[in-house]
């Protein structure tokens, strides 16, 4: 069965206009949010991707809910479960199956340091919400060992990677996640650390860490 690819979201989105400036890319609106000594309003981004038709297009397309996503997550995490060992590869052929190209070019975002499974299951969720990243990479005010934020940005680079946008229900706190879930890919490559010092923060004493890859 021949897939689609989704248009490309970011074509749409930016230049994007924040705190008085314009930013042309995703990147540079991702750097200006890390700098700030404010932290960014998420729930003013969901806003503005809900007003946008090809967001729309995306999440309409989609068959892929959070309810579902927690499942196959669920799924995936599981340790000892013999009645089900067969399930993951199943739900994840059948979803597959509905799943689309995502667009060259689309930069997508990803809290914290990228867990060591996702080169083994190549399964990432990740989200075109850059203040959504930035709120999830804050450090735990329970961590004893380091306080370090970590951003990823992903830019997509191969014409074959299965992804889901995720929609989510606009009445409860998950609508700000704005998420897309990656099903598969071939190569994920770091291209870039920079370390970005950011205005004064209360609850951050160090730099932080912004991670560059691309996906094929």
């Amino acid at each position: 069965m021949s897939k689609s690819t989704l248009a490309l979201l970011d074509s749409s989105l930016y230049p994007q206009r924040w705190q008085q400036q314009t930013f042309a890319t995703p990147q540079a609106l991702l750097v200006a949010m890390l700098s700030a000594e404010s932290m960014p309003d998420a729930q003013d981004f969901t806003q503005q991707l809900l007003a946008n038709e090809v967001y729309q297009d995306w999440i309409n397309s989609s068959v892929f809910g959070r309810y579902l996503h927690r499942n196959f997550t669920a799924f995936y995490r599981q340790s000892e479960d013999s009645f089900n060992t067969d399930m993951p590869a199943l739900f994840r052929r059948e979803l597959t199956r509905h799943a689309q190209y995502l667009p060259l070019g689309q930069v997508l975002f990803f809290a914290g340091d990228m867990p060591k499974q996702v080169r083994q299951t190549k399964l990432l969720t990740t989200t075109v919400n850059p203040a959504t990243a930035i709120i999830d990479a804050q450090p735990s005010s329970h961590a004893v060992q380091s306080t370090q934020m970590v951003v990823n940005q992903l830019t997509i680079v191969g014409k074959h990677l299965l992804g889901f946008p995720i929609r989510h229900n606009k009445r409860t706190s998950e609508r700000i996640r704005n998420e897309v879930l990656i099903l598969d890919f071939q190569q994920l490559t770091l291209v870039k650390e920079t370390q970005i010092q950011p205005k004064k923060r209360s609850n951050i004493d160090e730099t932080i860490l912004l991670r560059s890859y691309e996906l094929r």
